[in-house]
C-alpha cells in the first residue's frame, strides 16, 4: 500500500521527508537577490559611459534583464561596433534562458496567465535557486523571491549608477568598465567543472580576446560560441579510432 501511495503522490505535494521550511527557501532566495542585484550599478555606471542615455539604461534592465546579455550589448556599443552586431551577441548570450524556460515550465507548472509574466524572470539565478529545492512548493518560492528581489533592485541600481556616472567621470580610469565582465566572470567560473567546460571556456576566451584586434566590435564574442562545437567534436574524435570507430579503452568505458 505505501508502495502504491508513492507512486500515486501529485509533484506538488512535498514528501515530509524532503519538505524545506519556507523561510529557509526565501532566506535563500533574498541572498542570491541581493548579492547580484547590487551588480547593476556597475551596469548602470558602463552603460552611461558606453554614451547610452539614461532612459535607455533603464530600459535596457527593465526589458532585456539579463545581465551577461545587457553587459555584451554596452560593451560592443562603447568599442564602436555595429548596433545590429552588438544586438546579436547579446542575443545569443541571452539564447539559454530559453533552455531555462523549458525546464523550469515542467518544474514550477504555472497558471497560463501567469507564464508571461513570469518569463520574464527567467534568468540564471532564478533558475540555480529553482532548481535547489526540493519540492515544487519550494521551488515556486525561490523563484518567485528571487526574481522580484533581482528584478527589483538591479533595476534600482541601474538608475543610481547611471545617474552617478557624472560624478564618477571616466568609469575607465576607475575600472569600472571591467566590473560587468567580472561579475559574470565570478558566475560562470564555479559551473566549470569538467574537463570540456574548462576546455571550452578557454578556447571562447582565446577566440573572442585574439580576434579582438581584427574583426569588428561585437563579431569576436559570436565567433567564440563555436568554441562549444569544436571541443565536443575534438572530445568525440579522441573517442574514436581510425574511420571513426570506438578505440579499445571507449569500448571499455562504455561496458562499465
Amino acid at each position: 500500500m505505501a508502495h502504491e501511495t508513492a507512486h500515486t503522490q501529485r509533484p506538488d505535494q512535498p514528501d515530509p521527508a524532503d519538505a524545506k521550511p519556507d523561510a529557509a527557501v526565501v532566506r535563500d532566495a533574498l541572498g542570491v537577490g541581493v548579492a547580484v542585484g547590487l551588480s547593476g550599478f556597475a551596469f548602470g555606471v558602463t552603460s552611461a559611459g558606453a554614451g547610452l542615455t539614461l532612459l535607455q539604461t533603464c530600459l535596457t534592465s527593465l526589458l532585456i534583464f539579463t545581465g551577461a546579455s545587457q553587459f555584451a550589448l554596452v560593451g560592443a556599443l562603447a568599442a564602436g561596433g555595429n548596433p545590429f552586431t552588438a544586438a546579436a551577441g547579446a542575443f545569443f548570450l541571452g539564447v539559454r534562458n530559453a533552455f531555462y524556460g523549458l525546464r523550469l515550465s515542467q518544474l514550477l507548472a504555472l497558471r497560463p496567465a501567469v507564464r508571461p509574466a513570469a518569463a520574464q524572470w527567467v534568468i540564471d539565478e532564478t533558475t540555480a535557486v529553482a532548481l535547489a529545492q526540493p519540492t515544487r512548493r519550494a521551488a515556486r518560492i525561490g523563484f518567485t523571491v528571487t526574481g522580484v528581489t533581482l528584478y527589483l533592485l538591479w533595476n534600482l541600481t541601474t538608475l543610481l549608477g547611471a545617474l552617478g556616472a557624472e560624478a564618477i567621470g571616466d568609469t575607465e580610469a576607475w575600472g569600472l568598465d571591467a566590473a560587468g565582465p567580472a561579475v559574470f566572470l565570478a558566475l560562470l567560473a564555479p559551473m566549470l567543472r569538467s574537463a570540456v567546460e574548462r576546455a571550452t571556456a578557454v578556447l571562447a576566451v582565446a577566440l573572442g580576446l585574439g580576434l579582438l584586434p581584427v574583426l569588428p566590435a561585437g563579431v569576436p564574442v559570436l565567433v567564440a560560441a563555436l568554441a562549444a562545437p569544436v571541443v565536443l567534436y575534438v572530445q568525440g574524435r579522441r573517442g574514436s579510432g581510425p574511420g571513426g570507430r570506438p578505440t579499445v579503452e571507449a569500448s571499455e568505458e562504455e561496458q562499465r
